[in-house]
Order: C-alpha cells, then structure tokens, then sequence
C-alpha cells in the first residue's frame, strides 16, 4: 500500500506567457497547442501513477483560455446580438477541446476581434482540468473511480468539482472569474467537459457527430423515418449530406450499407446526418417527459447549435381538431416544474420569427396548402407541457379551467421544457407537433389508432421538421440568433 499523499509539492507544466492575437485561426491554433500540452502532461502522470510507481507530486495542468480588454465604450452595429462586449473591461473564458469548437471559436473570436478592433490574448488558465477530462480523448484509457487505486485520486490530481461547475453565466447570477474579469463566453470549461462527457453517455455517440440543427422527438417512430430519409440523401450526390450516424459511432456513407444496432439502446438514441461544415441535421429520440428534455438540452447546449425544434407528438385540446393535424407553438403554458429554479414560470418564452417563418413554410411546401386553406391542417396558439403522463385520470375541473383560460390548443410533456431552455442558453427554439389523440373529446391514443396514424403521419412529420432546418440552415447566423434571447449584459461569444 502506498503511504498518505496529502500535501505533495504540485508540478506544473512549463508556464507560458500570454500572446495577443490579431488572426483568429492563428489564436485557435495556439489554443489547441496549450490544451494538447497539457492533456499530455496530466495523461504521461496518470498512467505512471497507476502503473505502480507511488505518487511523489500533485500532478496539475491548467486549461487555455482567451483574454479580451478594451478600454472603449465605441458603440457596435445595434442589429448585432453576438460578437461583440457591452462595454470597456476585461473579459475571459476558459477553453476546452479546441479541436471539437475550432470553427466556433474563429468566428467568434474573429467577430470580436473585427468589431472592436482589439485582439485576443491566448495563454493558460488559472482553471486547473480535471484528470478525468483529461483523459476522455483517449479511448484506452479510463480513470477509475475514487477507492479503487492504491492512492487517493483527489490528492495527486484534480477532478471534477461541481462546486464551480454551473450554469451561473446563463443563468444571470452574476458570475465574474476569480480575476475579476466578466465573462466571454456562456459556458466554463469544466461546464462544457462535464456535458460532452453527459452527452457521450446519454445519446452513445460522440459530441463530434452533432450537427448545427437538433431535432427531437418522443418516437422511436421518428428514427426509423430518419434513417431512411438519410440513405435517400445519401444517394444523391447532390444532396451535400456526406454520412449517416448511430448509435455506438456507427457511421456509413453508403445509403446501402447496414447501420448495425446496439444490443442495448442508449437513454436517449441520437442520430447524425452530417455534412461537411456541421450544417446537417442531428434527431435525438428524448422519450417520455419533461425530465429527459431538460437533460438533453442542458447538455446539447455547450454545443452552441444553431437551432433545436421538437417534432413530436401531442394532445389535440378542440374539439376541431383532428388526429394528425400539425400545431404550431407561439406561446407556452409550462406546468413541467423542471426549469422552475433556473427559469421562472413568470419569464415569458416569446416565438422566435425566423424559426416560426421556417415551419409555417416547411408546412405549406410539403402539404402543398397554403393561406386561408393552411389553417385546415394547422393551428398555432399555445402549447401546455405537464408533468403528469396521466393527467387525465385526475380530477379534470382544475386542468382544464387553466387550459382554457391559457386559450392552449395541445398538451404535451416536452415542448415548453426544450423552448424555455432554449431561451435560457439562448439557442433559437421552435415547436411543430402532430396531434395523436384529443383526451378531452373520448379519443384516447390506442394500440390499434396508434399503429394507423403512425403509418400515415409519421414520415410527412418528420420531413417538415427537416425542411425547415435546411432552410435555417441557408440563413445568415446573426439572422436566426434573435436579440429576444439576449439580456442586459451578455456574454459576446454566441
């Protein structure tokens, strides 16, 4: 057994100086050469640590980060929601995995940088990485859990610490680094690390699949639907869609080739249409409840997409209504309680034009109804999303008076979750459900309808929250991104 290791003397790697940088691509570059040193440096310790050697140093490296100070209160382009800061002062944000943001951090950085005619500086942190991240980037290797090593983890390296792993910067609460400086962007480091580490979990393929625009689904329907839409896609050269993705990293380019299935799905089976430039389509299957739709989007959202729409399916609450119309959401009743201590119920979560336009299109184009004949198929109004699968077999005199009075035309379980956590991590959000049954009017969604209506809508769904991502997808960025979903004092990276 080796002896206690508290209070060993801490080893670093080589400090380097800061750097101010003028070309964005050059400040990615040096970005990833500092965190590259420094995985390397706490991988090289770690593996002699377990190898048998005992512990004689704490071993920690610390993540790059990106400075920014201006000294001038010179105004920007009042159209522009992103790219630039409020104000003179400095500002700072820690940077992991370089090499999955590289595309982000150039544009945003080279916004910055263009509008306020400042550079960067890029050197290391004050943030040490926890060994665990460390390490995820290589699949040989994984840190054990804490007890099962002949050392105490904690004392020779550092590891996750939710004590400053929050979301306090998008959440409004004031968060500075311990410097002083405000922050640059919406999410720490560790904040992001511990979320690509979530999302691997959840969704069994790597964050480096996800694509710009997310759509979610509470089918597994869908997903079937998806696949083949892919290898269509993949068949035509034209198309700009390059690969489809699985489960298990699965991945084919032949629309031929089988896409082998997991013997055991994940809790929230992800799959990826890529193209070359992230602008393809990612469908994650979130299941049942507002639960897994605050999961999935908590973590989806390091990812900075360009925007996540849920294609699902919902209680039609008119008597009009009929199964398998479409209901688009411009507002939302949220009774799903999840987001209740981050966002509260009395924040209004306002329809974002721009991805509203987009549906609405989408509709009319594969329908092929447009105007006055439109509102046939499709209604928009409010969206109430409940806690309770079953709220039916309650006392129904409650619900119903507030649904009413909500003027709310469907119900589901997911819809105000995924919108209002759009709003809060300021991801462009919209909601186009297909209505599969109308509880209040006798027609319960049955094994029989159920199989029906799913031969028949599934498919048409599915393609119409695909169109109106291809068509975002053909939009400007600082046009989808809307100042609706911007506050007082904003982050200036996206």
């Amino acid at each position: 057994m080796y002896a206690p290791t508290k209070n060993l003397p801490i080893v670093t790697p080589e400090t380097r100086a800061h750097e101010t940088f003028t070309d964005p691509a050059a400040a990615v570059l040096r970005l990833q050469e500092l965190y590259d040193e420094a995985c390397q440096f706490l991988g090289r310790h770690f593996l002699a640590a377990i190898s048998g050697d005992a512990p004689t140093s704490r071993y920690r490296a610390f993540y790059p980060e990106i400075r920014f100070t201006t000294t001038s209160f010179a105004g920007v382009d009042s159209r522009l929601s992103f790219g630039h800061v409020a104000g003179p002062g400095i500002y700072s944000t820690t940077i992991t995995r370089p090499d999955l943001f590289a595309a982000y951090l150039r544009q945003q950085m080279g916004l910055l940088i263009e509008n306020h005619g400042v550079g960067v500086q890029i050197g290391p942190s004050t943030t040490p990485i926890p060994v665990h991240f460390a390490m995820a980037g290589d699949g040989t290797v994984t840190v054990p859990h804490e007890g099962t090593m002949d050392f105490t983890l904690r004392d020779v390296f550092d590891v996750p610490d939710l004590a400053t792993t929050n979301d306090d910067i998008v959440n409004g609460f004031g968060f500075t680094y311990p410097d002083g400086a405000a922050p640059l962007a919406p999410f720490t480091a560790q904040r992001i690390d511990y979320s690509l580490a979530r999302l691997s979990h959840y969704t069994a393929t790597s964050p480096a699949h996800f694509q710009n625009h997310v759509l979610f689904t509470n089918y597994q329907f869908y997903i079937e639907e998806f696949e083949a839409y892919a290898r269509s896609v993949l068949a035509d050269p034209d198309s700009g869609y390059e690969s489809f993705v699985g489960p298990g990293n699965q991945e084919i380019t032949d629309p031929e080739a089988p896409m082998p299935t997991p013997a055991k799905l994940p809790q929230m089976p992800s799959y990826h249409l890529k193209k070359a430039d992230g602008g393809g389509i990612t469908l994650v299957n979130i299941g049942v409840g507002p639960s897994n739709a605050k999961t999935a989007t908590d973590h989806i959202a390091v990812l900075r997409p360009h925007a996540w729409i849920m294609v699902g399916h919902c209680a039609g609450l008119r008597n009009s209504q009929r199964l398998g119309d479409f209901v688009l959401a411009h507002a939302y009743l949220r009774e799903d309680k999840v987001l209740d201590d981050d966002l509260p119920v009395w924040v209004p979560v306002p329809a974002l034009a721009e991805i509203q336009i987009a549906l609405e299109q989408a509709v009319a184009q594969v329908t092929e109804l447009e105007g006055f004949d439109l509102k046939r198929i499709m209604r928009t109004g409010t969206v109430a999303s409940l806690d309770n699968r079953n709220w039916e077999l309650r006392d129904q005199s409650g619900p119903v008076q507030r649904l009413s009075q909500s003027r709310a035309v469907a119900l589901d379980m997911e819809s105000a979750t995924i919108a209002a956590n759009g709003f809060r991590f300021r991801v462009p959000y919209g909601t186009l459900l297909c209505v599969s049954d109308k509880p209040l009017h006798g027609e319960l969604k049955l094994p029989g309808m159920a199989s029906d209506f799913y031969r028949t809508q599934v498919a048409r769904h599915l393609f119409i929250g695909i169109r109106a991502m291809e068509s975002l997808n053909g939009m400007p960025l600082d046009r989808i991104h809307s100042r609706k979903l911007r506050s007082f004092e904003e982050t200036a990276f996206l």
